[in-house]
């Protein structure tokens, strides 16, 4: 299983972060280029909530189901339920440093398919 962690500080209330990660177009402002995002069905969040959409890597679509759990004002954890992964599952906490300031930590954990589907996702996520 390969890991990626990341935190960060935004200059933003606790509750800001949170409603900021609550929009149902957070996942198209948050692909950066190249990668285009389609959404196909984004429901709020909530605890089983689901998103489909397609992430465009070039002229290669990517289809990806994610189911929500976790939801809370303090974060919540995406897992794909199928996509171009054997697994896949990204959980996002928001903590408070100070009344307008907020840690954001990001801790993703996935694993390749084996065979061709697992060289191209190897390629594509620039992991081992």
């Amino acid at each position: 299983m390969i890991t990626f962690d990341f935190k960060f500080m935004v200059h933003a209330p606790k509750t800001a972060v949170a409603d900021f990660h609550h929009d149902t177009r957070i996942l198209k402002k948050l692909s950066p280029p190249p990668i285009f995002a389609q959404i196909h069905r984004f429901e709020p969040l909530g605890e089983g909530s689901e998103a489909e959409f397609t992430l465009w890597f070039g002229p290669l679509p990517l289809r990806w189901l994610a189911v929500h759990s976790n939801v809370s004002s303090s974060g919540f954890t995406d897992t794909q339920a199928s996509g171009p992964l054997k697994h896949w599952q990204h959980t996002h906490r928001f903590t408070a440093v100070s009344p307008q300031t907020t840690q954001v930590h990001e801790h993703i954990e996935y694993s390749h398919k084996p065979g061709l589907p697992g060289l191209l996702s190897r390629l594509l996520f620039n992991k081992a």
